[in-house]
């Protein structure tokens, strides 16, 4: 591609990162029950999953338009499927026990962390409108190999990027204190808007 595309790539990708949505959600969720550290393996966890979407998206439109149909139907259930399981999450813990800080704590919810980003990215319905919509301009029938790797690249390093960025203003000075005094009706409020996602998806306006 000519370098003012991949500039308008480039755009394309930030704007769909700082765009509300469940992922956002996700990311600030982690943050506030894990701190600086999960958040931002949640961070880098949606880019790797954003970046390895955003080169499947590019392959399957330059050599696959016929399967969109089928694809974009089981990512559609498999991302209502998701958003569901997220709300009954969030709700639960609603009416579970305060959250701890667990800033100093290795391992497991740095692994649940990179997974559920990972795991939002790829089945996030949001993401799948939006690439079909605004990423097919930049696929061309004969695009090289090298060229959709390079898309998917550029979009794990903005995607990922943007959300540690969040990750770690949030969780800067107080920030996170100030969530968990609220965790318990942020994570209801979160869990509610996890099943609006999951509707306003099955009903085709997401």
């Amino acid at each position: 591609m000519e370098p003012e595309a991949w500039v308008a790539l480039a755009t394309v990708f930030m704007l769909g990162a700082m765009s509300p949505g469940p992922s956002l959600a996700v990311v600030l969720r982690n943050t506030m029950v894990g701190g600086r550290r999960q958040g931002i393996m949640t961070g880098i966890g949606h880019g790797v999953g954003f970046g390895i979407y955003a080169f499947l998206a590019a392959a399957g439109i330059a050599t696959a338009l016929s399967l969109h149909e089928s694809t974009e139907l089981i990512l559609k259930w498999g991302g209502i499927a998701l958003l569901i399981w997220l709300g009954y999450s969030f709700l639960k813990s609603s009416l579970g026990p305060p959250y701890e800080s667990s800033d100093d704590g290795h391992g497991p919810s740095d692994r649940v962390g990179f997974a559920q980003g990972f795991a939002i990215a790829l089945l996030n319905p949001k993401i799948l409108a939006w690439m079909l919509a605004l990423y097919a301009p930049f696929i061309e029938a004969n695009i090289s190999t090298e060229t959709l790797f390079g898309m998917g690249l550029l979009g794990m390093g903005i995607d990922g990027t943007w959300y540690v960025t969040v990750a770690t203003v949030l969780s800067s000075g107080d920030g996170v204190s100030k969530l968990r005094a609220q965790a318990r009706r942020i994570d209801a409020a979160m869990g509610v808007l996890m099943f609006v996602f999951a509707g306003l998806l099955y009903s085709g306006y997401l």
